[in-house]
């Protein structure tokens, strides 16, 4: 496997590619200690299977193209209470994912063409969109050094040198874990404001804050796109539900795009996703693991001289710099899976110019992933 030599264009979803050679090695008979993809290790909450179970005795037909009533309404009541935002269910989308809130933000927000800037390192599948939609990606570099945390000053720097029409962006963030304070997000929704760039907020590991509550961009602002899903923190990465939330201008287009493209999020999943929002004492419980094996898996890494291997603000990752042990991560990564059967997705999924030297671990999967992951990844540096 290799990379493209150019800096842009469409790439690999590296990650998936390791989960695929992950099977080859399960299926000759040895284990895997997964910890490159984001899914939690724990299925939906009791009561969404239960919900869901009932559901499959009646017809599964399509819902309305921007989804149920009762969901876009329990949404509604999720940002009266969580965040104390007013929100008009009409304003809400619910889509196959973010996956599709992505595109559907794109083409509805932006024009051919349109640069949608975003950070660097960030999630891989916003360059590869944008590349696949026309649309031109503009990287804002954030640093080790500022906790991998963007502020409003990158995002103004990064606009004077060249200019840009929209701004997607991540808090709790992947792959890096990082999160901004209340204070810097709405800074940051502030700047945009000014020099007239449409924020977008990608919000999908919201509630997967550790330090503090996760804050919506829609505490500040109506203008902002929301983007969430019901993957990571309600633990349902394989339904494909999730939703968006809109400023009113966006609201017919991104329909009409919604029922020709997706027609609908899937039913049975919508149903599931409604549950899901009255279950987040579950939620919170899974949470407090993610939590023990974010401080497990920090202190394991650090014994191995990866002093980078600090505590992230929210999510489930460890981005971490492995220069000590490979300039070449993609490498690194497929010949750990080989030798000792640890999953971790190589930098250069997040980083096209500096990711050679990262690489990203989850902590989403059990404890004992986490245990047996160190012991073998001990091994493994061992033997280089």
């Amino acid at each position: 496997m290799q990379t493209d030599e150019k800096l842009t264009g469409l790439r690999p979803f590296y990650v998936m590619e390791v989960t695929a050679r992950s099977k080859l090695v399960e299926a000759s008979g040895r284990s895997v200690m997964h910890m490159e993809s984001g899914e939690p290790g724990a299925p939906p909450a009791p009561r969404v299977r239960e919900a869901v179970a009932a559901a499959l005795e009646l017809p599964q037909h399509y819902t309305h193209s921007a989804g149920q009533i009762e969901l876009r309404r329990a949404l509604v009541d999720y940002y009266g209470s969580q965040h104390g935002a007013t929100v008009d269910p009409e304003s809400i989308v619910v889509t196959m994912g973010s996956s599709s809130g992505f595109i559907l933000a794109f083409l509805g927000a932006f024009g051919p063409g349109a640069k949608i800037a975003v950070t660097r390192p960030g999630y891989p599948a916003y360059l590869n969109t944008l590349d696949a939609l026309g649309m031109q990606a503009v990287e804002i570099p954030v640093t080790a050094a500022a906790g991998w945390r963007l502020s409003a000053a990158d995002v103004e720097a990064a606009y004077a040198r060249e200019k840009f029409d929209g701004l997607l962006f991540a808090s709790p963030a992947n792959p890096t874990g990082a999160a901004v304070t209340r204070e810097a997000l709405k800074e940051i929704v502030d700047v945009c404001a000014r020099l007239g760039v449409q924020f977008i907020s990608d919000e999908i590991y919201h509630g997967l804050d550790y330090r503090a509550p996760s804050v919506s961009a829609l505490e500040f602002t109506n203008d902002a796109i929301i983007i969430n899903s019901f993957s990571k923190y309600y633990c349902m990465t394989g339904w494909r539900i999730g939703w968006m939330v809109l400023p009113e201008r966006f609201n017919r287009r991104t329909n009409i795009l919604q029922q020709n493209l997706f027609i609908a999020a899937p039913t049975l999943s919508q149903i599931a996703g409604r549950v899901a929002l009255g279950e987040r004492q579950y939620s919170e419980q899974q949470k407090a693991q993610y939590a023990v094996n974010r401080h497990v898996l920090a202190e394991g890494l650090a014994q191995f001289g990866l002093a980078s291997a600090n505590e992230g603000d929210g999510a489930f990752y460890a981005y971490v710099d492995f220069s000590r042990f490979t300039n070449d991560s993609l490498s690194f990564c497929m010949q750990m899976l080989d030798a000792v059967g640890v999953a971790a997705t190589p930098g250069i999924d997040f980083d096209r110019l500096n990711g050679n030297r990262f690489v990203r671990f989850s902590y989403a999967g059990t404890r004992a992933t986490i245990d047996e992951g160190l012991n073998r990844i001990e091994r493994f540096l061992r033997g280089r």
